[in-house]
């Protein structure tokens, strides 16, 4: 599992930077450099981009994971060049952009879109697999989630719509609830699709504001 990123556009990056001179750059070696967004080469190359529009790149580095406390210590290891830039650009997920800005007072912009949790099903090709929805509905649907695989997100069986297995909205995707049927089918619980899905309470998702999840031990 790793987080699914892309670059901006370069035009996007200027206008964040556009009160900064100068500028310090920080990549991640994980996700990002899997997948040739945030990078040493990338982070190299962005470097060059600034540098011809007219900013100073006062330093650059990636940290192995940019989304844990590794982060503060190299921070804290890049003080100097840190603090001779006006501002600092992360070339990572939005985790680490965020991670980056609780160890700094400084502006810190985000040089890529974070798309999605993805799983790899062949080099260089990654799947939607979790929206992190806060209701899982895998228990009656075979372990497949049809909020990420089915294009319309249905809940209660397919749409009608499929054609030898294939998604009407893009015909290189496979129906999910031909998949899910055919799980169910092997597994002798077929039944089970004739129980309905209640509508989905999306107050647990993303969409009803930060989420926070306490871990409860034996001594609290």
């Amino acid at each position: 599992m790793i987080t699914i990123t892309e670059q901006k556009p370069f035009e996007e990056v200027l206008k964040s930077l556009e009160k900064s001179q100068s500028v310090y750059i920080i990549g991640c070696g994980a996700c990002a450099t899997m997948l040739h967004t945030g990078g040493k080469s990338e982070v190299l190359a962005m470097k060059e981009k600034l540098e011809d529009a007219g900013k100073t790149v006062t330093g650059w580095m990636v940290i192995p994971t940019a989304c844990d406390q590794l982060t503060e210590v190299a921070l804290i290891e890049s003080a100097g060049a840190i603090q001779a830039a006006d501002s600092i650009l992360v070339m990572s997920c939005a985790f680490g952009v965020q991670t980056a800005g609780f160890y700094t007072a400084l502006p810190v912009f985000p040089a890529l879109n974070t798309l999605f949790v993805g799983k790899e099903e062949g080099p260089g090709h990654f799947i939607d697999v979790c929206m992190q929805c806060g209701n899982c509905v895998l228990a009656s649907t075979a372990g497949v989630c049809p909020l990420v695989r089915c294009s319309k997100s249905l809940l209660n069986g397919p749409c009608g719509g499929s054609v030898e297995g294939k998604c009407e909205v893009d015909s290189r995707i496979p129906c999910v609830w031909q998949t899910i049927y055919d799980r169910l089918a092997t597994q002798g619980r077929l039944a089970e699709l004739e129980e309905i899905e209640p509508i989905k309470d999306w107050g647990t998702s993303s969409s009803g504001a930060p989420r926070r999840f306490d871990v409860v031990t034996s001594d609290d």
